[in-house]
């Protein structure tokens, strides 16, 4: 049985197509990259999915159509990462951590239990919060804030995770430091990643399987380098990407050698 499956995914904003005809399997230990050009649609698959977009189609979790589960039951199964997070309270880096447990107390003022100040504990740990735990949200860098949010993730400990661009606007040593922590936590049996990414490069890095998106609809899915062909890429961006992307190699292979 897949962790989630979406079939005949199609998203409308009036007489438009956003997402047409969409579909696409996670099975555990995959990580699918999510790519296409901009207004490929491809955040918005991620709202419907998360059920933040209307839809029509057939999206699974478990084998469950994912309308019939309740908020907290979904919360256990799926967690969301999105591109931005706007704080506007002055909550510490291990109280924001802390409400990704939010599914699992019985209570909406019920205290925490030893299991989940474990889990937040091991959240923190893992991406490398936990001197800061203390620290004021409104006072962190862009990395520390999306660790903060992904450590949430964490705490969660959903199966399956659904990134809308998790390294937008970050530098490079962030970007590195996020994807290596998904990759870590993608380890653990029964888990599986969806992410929408922008960068080529990191998408292939790091993916295991590619759904290239062109105007809504499927130009390629499957395998990553079966995705990531001269064919399908240059179709969908409208250049020779392999050659973009070898010329922008270069410089730093002359680099190099000059020195």
């Amino acid at each position: 049985m897949s962790l989630l499956s979406v079939q005949n995914l199609t998203v409308r904003y009036g007489e438009r197509k956003i997402v047409d005809d969409v579909r696409f399997t996670l099975n555990e230990g995959d990580w699918l990259m999510i790519v296409g050009p901009n207004g490929a649609g491809k955040s918005t698959i991620v709202n419907a999915v998360s059920q933040s977009a209307p839809y029509t189609g057939d999206v699974q979790v478990l084998g469950k159509d994912v309308r019939r589960y309740r908020a907290h039951e979904l919360a256990k199964l799926v967690g969301v990462l999105a591109q931005t997070h706007t704080m506007g309270y002055g909550f510490t880096v291990g109280s924001v951590v802390r409400l990704g447990r939010y599914a699992y107390a019985p209570g909406l003022f019920s205290a925490g239990h030893a299991e989940d100040e474990a889990a937040v504990a091991e959240a923190l740990a893992l991406t490398g919060l936990t001197e800061i735990a203390d620290q004021n949200v409104l006072t962190l860098s862009g990395g520390e804030l999306q660790r903060t949010f992904l450590a949430q993730l964490f705490a969660q400990n959903p199966r399956v995770l659904l990134l809308d661009e998790p390294t937008n606007h970050l530098d490079l040593v962030y970007q590195k430091q996020v994807f290596e922590l998904i990759r870590g936590w993608l380890k653990s049996p029964g888990r599986a990643v969806a992410s929408v990414v922008h960068d080529l490069s990191l998408a292939r890095a790091y993916g295991s399987h590619a759904l290239l998106l062109d105007d809504g609809k499927t130009l390629a899915y499957g395998a990553m380098d079966d995705v990531f062909s001269p064919e399908h890429l240059d179709h969908a961006y409208n250049m020779d990407v392999f050659a973009w992307m070898r010329g922008l190699l270069s410089q730093w292979q002359v680099e190099n050698e000059d020195q």
